[in-house]
């Protein structure tokens, strides 16, 4: 795992708590204690987290330490070509539901080659990227924008959700672990990713390898809630991420139609 990603996922699990241990981050990240403390003190050093004995807490919110702005630039590469594989598995003609997040950016720029598209999209960004595309009729989902997130959330979202049908949910998510499941960083983002999961008839899940082996703060669904996962190549390799070939597996088990890109 990069070092920038490491830190951002470990400042993300301490702003999901009021106070975490450096235990609970090495189990949650599968590394040692011993990079989870070096981490941590990267993260003091920025003034983004406060140590205290035997572990952290938060000094700023996420939305004002660790938001999509400073994401973005990262693996953009990597995030593109989960982009391509996603949106080549989107059907012609189909009604989506499209996560907000870095990576599934990147898959709002690839849905276009798919077009015609019914397209909704829960956040921001993602609308800026398809706003006038030939062939995408879009939709921008109701509700609060998160301050650095720009994912749209809250009871708003939820009942427009609620009264439409999808094809297809492409879900971003913050975490995924051979044991818990999917899971997100905010309760907001979960609740509405599991809204989405509700009222899609195919759910594509999509990550980079640094989520996998991952328990974020709030469970949105068991494995076997998508239907298809794609990732990087790098996920099999458990020498940069121990995670990986564990969840993996275990997504294979569960019968999760899992790519690698």
């Amino acid at each position: 795992m990069g070092v920038a990603n490491r830190l951002d996922l470990t400042l993300r699990l301490v702003q999901g708590s009021d106070r975490v241990s450096v235990s609970e981050l090495s189990r949650r990240l599968g590394i040692s204690e011993m990079t989870v403390r070096r981490d941590l003190d990267a993260l003091e050093r920025q003034g983004l987290v406060r140590r205290i004995h035997g572990g952290a807490v938060a000094t700023r919110s996420r939305e004002e330490g660790a938001g999509f702005a400073a994401r973005e630039p990262w693996q953009t590469a990597t995030k593109d070509r989960l982009g391509a594989a996603v949106a080549a598995m989107v059907e012609t003609g189909s009604r989506v539901l499209l996560d907000a997040g870095t990576t599934t950016v990147h898959v709002a720029e690839h849905l276009a080659a798919r077009a015609p598209l019914t397209v909704a999209v829960l956040s921001i960004q993602t609308a800026v990227r398809l706003a006038d595309r030939p062939g995408i009729e879009l939709l921008v989902v109701g509700g609060r924008s998160r301050p650095g997130e720009r994912s749209l959330v809250g009871p708003l979202a939820l009942r427009t959700l609620e009264s439409l049908v999808f094809d297809c949910f492409v879900m971003s998510i913050g975490g995924v672990h051979a044991e818990h499941g999917w899971s997100e960083f905010s309760l907001d983002d979960a609740a509405v990713k599991q809204a989405g999961l509700a009222q899609a008839a195919h759910t594509i899940g999509v990550a980079d390898a640094t989520k996998l082996g991952v328990r974020a703060f709030s469970q949105v669904a068991p494995l076997g809630a998508v239907d298809a996962f794609v990732t990087d190549t790098a996920a099999e390799d458990a020498g940069t991420h121990p995670g990986g070939p564990p969840t993996l597996q275990a997504l294979r088990e569960a019968g999760v139609d899992t790519r690698l890109a």
